[in-house]
């Protein structure tokens, strides 16, 4: 079987056709600028052939797909013959509210639930959405699947996801915590317990998926039991341009001081703030580290806060967790940095964390860089949500034509 995974944002189309008979990803690509001017795309082989078109025009994201397939049956760079060979899409949907507990064969009272959550995630839900109906118009008759970000956390207790708010804010608009990141915490929770040597439902956890969005998971014998993201994914630490958890009294504060709408307010705290905001620099936390190095004090401390925030919740979790038997780093930051995982591990050497310093400077290798006598791992392990998103596809694929076989028989 070979899936289509299709991640939808509002102005790009990331895809991967992927052979799920050896997991093997034959192609990925990226449509940028779609409803723009002057969009980019480019995809690149298993071979590492990579086929780039730029100034064309994409006005949504049905063109852009259009697109995305045609670069798959390229003679030159295409990877397939025929759209024939594409035998299901996956959908990344951020946000599944409490209808969705797994992963779904899209129809319409599917489409009508996602489309019932815009108002949860206006961001990403509607882009989404736009892929779903993308996929519908020119590959009809293909099964669809919706995988969301949100359900791998729908097994946090109650008690974890309420608010201590009115209830009724629960009961009229589902205001609580849902999570995010979801795929990429249950990818790395799996392999982290390959990597442990241990079966899945005795293993527990700490996922740290550092990218521009982070969010920290404390993962139970392979199931989800606290995150720091919430309603939305501004809850938690401080993160690229997010500023993460802090005082809510701050936010009428900042509107009245500043003269600010909620719109620009939530803005500010979205898309001005996190290790942006403090240090008036950047959110490429590689810029961050050379200008720390130089002597940029708003650089270093932008580096402070943001390990810093990590750290504290590595502590909380580890009691949630009573005692883990891991920390996991994922995601471009947690790939990739060293410096930002040392800045994490220092100091929780009385938690038995310890690092092996010439093993932390690999990068994007699934690696343990703890020391022998470490109480604690210490895992470095690649995220692959477009994989875990395939694997979903097919399973409940597979599903749908076992069912399909026996209702004939």
């Amino acid at each position: 079987m070979k899936v289509l995974v299709i991640n939808c944002g509002s102005s790009s189309l990331k895809y991967q056709l992927i052979d799920m008979a050896t997991e093997s990803v034959l192609a990925t690509g990226l449509v940028e600028r779609v409803t723009f001017k002057d969009g980019i795309i480019t995809m690149k082989r298993l071979d590492g052939k990579k086929y780039q078109a730029e100034h064309q025009d994409y006005p949504n994201h049905i063109l852009a797909l259009q697109a995305a397939v045609k670069t798959l049956l390229d003679p030159e760079y295409g990877v397939i013959k025929s759209v024939s060979e594409i035998n299901a899409v996956g959908h990344r949907v951020v946000h599944g509210g409490e209808v969705f507990t797994r992963s779904v064969l899209i129809d319409k009272e599917v489409e009508k639930a996602i489309m019932d959550n815009f108002e949860l995630a206006p961001l990403h839900n509607p882009p989404n959405m736009m892929g779903i109906e993308a996929s519908e118009e020119i590959m009809p008759g293909l099964p669809n699947v919706a995988v969301f970000d949100t359900t791998f956390h729908t097994s946090i207790p109650k008690y974890a996801y309420i608010y201590a708010l009115p209830y009724s804010m629960y009961e009229k608009y589902g205001i609580r915590k849902y999570g995010f990141h979801g795929t990429s915490h249950l990818y790395v929770s799996r392999r982290a317990a390959v990597m442990l040597g241990k079966p899945l439902e005795e293993t527990k956890v700490i996922t740290c998926h550092m990218g521009n969005g982070t969010s920290i998971t404390a993962v139970k014998g392979g199931k989800s039991v606290e995150t720091t993201m919430g309603y939305t994914p501004l809850e938690g630490v401080a993160m690229g341009t997010r500023c993460g958890s802090i005082d809510p009294a701050l936010v009428p504060v900042m509107m009245e001081k500043e003269n600010l709408s909620t719109r620009e307010v939530d803005a500010l705290m979205n898309k001005k703030s996190g290790v942006l905001g403090i240090s008036g620099l950047s959110n490429d936390f590689r810029e961050l580290d050379e200008a720390a190095s130089t002597g940029n004090e708003r650089a270093e401390l932008a580096l402070e806060v943001f390990s810093y925030k990590i750290k504290k919740v590595i502590g909380e979790y580890s009691a949630v967790l009573d005692y883990p038997d891991a920390i996991v780093f994922t995601a471009g930051i947690g790939e990739n940095s060293g410096n930002i995982r040392n800045r994490i591990c220092s100091g929780l050497e009385n938690f038995g964390i310890k690092i092996d310093q010439e093993k932390n400077k690999i990068r994007s290798q699934e690696i343990d860089i703890a020391t022998p006598d470490s109480k604690i791992r210490v895992l470095v392990i690649p995220t692959n949500e477009e994989l875990t998103i395939a694997r979903d596809t097919k399973e409940i694929v597979d599903a749908e034509v076992k069912l399909s076989r026996h209702m004939s028989v």
